[in-house]
């Protein structure tokens, strides 16, 4: 029986890499990772934003996120929100919070303008 190491204590610039790589699963368009750890009055280390074509993707997106951080840490998420609308999905893992757009309600709520002084990462695509 094969024993699975399970690495469950890493710090929140790798946890945004892993919900990069789950939203990379699924197509995520226009991933956008935000450090917000030098922004004052900040209450997270990272945003991670991207966007989806359909409500079908978005969902499949968020899903994959919380897969893929699962089993990197077997950590769930403190709350999930937007799964019966999906048009804004959010997933906050505390120190990383996932927003997880259709396009239009990205382009609507303009979330990088509120948080211009973060650190910009912009992720190319596949």
């Amino acid at each position: 029986m094969t024993e699975v190491k399970v690495k469950k204590d890493i710090s929140s610039e790798e946890l945004s890499q892993i919900v990069v790589k789950g939203m990379q699963e699924r197509k995520a368009l226009n991933i956008v990772v935000m450090d917000m750890r030098q922004v004052k009055n900040a209450f997270t280390d990272f945003f991670v934003v991207c966007s989806g074509t359909s409500d079908t993707q978005i969902d499949a997106i968020a899903d994959s996120v919380d897969k893929e951080v699962w089993e990197a840490t077997r950590q769930n998420p403190r709350s999930m929100e937007g799964k019966s609308n999906r048009e804004w999905i959010l997933v906050d893992y505390y120190d990383v919070i996932v927003h997880v757009f259709k396009k239009d309600r990205r382009e609507f709520y303009k979330l990088e303008e509120l948080w211009g002084d973060a650190e910009f990462t912009y992720i190319e695509e596949e």
